[in-house]
């Protein structure tokens, strides 16, 4: 290569060095990233038959029906410290002739109730199954009362039942956890 070619491609490189746009870092932002994942997890399904609620034994209707799910994940102390809120989701199908009261309670390991909540699901039939949607949302003081939570409770209460009632109450639901660090 020519050394009078050189020098000024060299002398072109040096100025731009030193004449580039450099943005001043402020290494004081970094504590300000905050990351905020989303934890989409099942929480409780079930398939509860029109016979569930009737004891054809003792010919008696079983007017509610309970049933116990743990849900470990919030037991985690830097979860429960990072947690901003939490969303419930519920789907129910139901095909049995009759509503339905369901009560949602969550306790503590001491079976102390940290958390309530509840929704009414519509009647349906077995040609036209009915499908109810609930969504909880919680936030606040309330989201401290539920990471104490380490188990739910589900009631399922019926107002009347007898031995020929047919049909199935389905439910599946999910949570959203929303966290911050």
């Amino acid at each position: 290569m020519n050394k009078t070619l050189s020098l000024p491609i060299f002398a072109v490189c040096v100025c731009l060095f030193f004449t580039a746009c450099i943005q001043d870092t402020d290494f004081d932002q970094a504590e300000d990233i905050a990351l905020t994942p989303v934890v989409e997890l099942d929480l409780i399904y079930f398939n509860l038959r029109a016979s569930d609620f009737f004891d054809t034994i003792n010919s008696n209707p079983i007017l509610t029906v309970r049933d116990t799910t743990e849900i470990k994940f919030l037991d985690d102390s830097s979860l429960q410290e990072s947690l901003k809120r939490a969303e419930f989701y519920f789907r129910f199908t139901n095909s049995i002739p009759r509503s339905f009261q369901v009560d949602f309670q969550f306790l503590s390991e001491t079976n102390d109730t940290t958390y309530v909540s509840g929704t009414s699901v519509s009647e349906g039939t077995s040609t036209t199954p009915v499908i109810t949607e609930f969504v909880e949302n919680v936030e606040g003081d309330d989201i401290l009362q539920l990471t104490k939570a380490n188990k739910v409770v589900v009631s399922v209460t019926i107002p009347s039942s007898d031995e020929n009632l047919e049909g199935i109450l389905n439910l599946k639901s999910k949570t959203t956890y929303f966290l911050e660090y």
